[in-house]
């Protein structure tokens, strides 16, 4: 029972850290945009593959 004394109150203030540290990052823009960064490497760099092939083109 004494347990309950330490282990309670550490819980608590773990949870407490956690939904700080959400708060924090969904007012910081953290989440706001879930689905583009998955899709991004399906998509061909097409100015990287450009800027290779013709580097002085690219720095006038």
């Amino acid at each position: 029972m004494s347990v309950l004394y330490i282990a309670l109150p550490v819980a608590l203030l773990l949870a407490i850290v956690a939904v700080i540290a959400f708060v924090v990052q969904v007012r910081s823009g953290q989440f706001d945009d879930l689905e583009t960064p998955p899709r991004r490497v399906l998509f061909d760099d097409v100015e990287i593959q450009k800027q290779t092939e013709n580097p002085k083109e690219t720095h006038q």
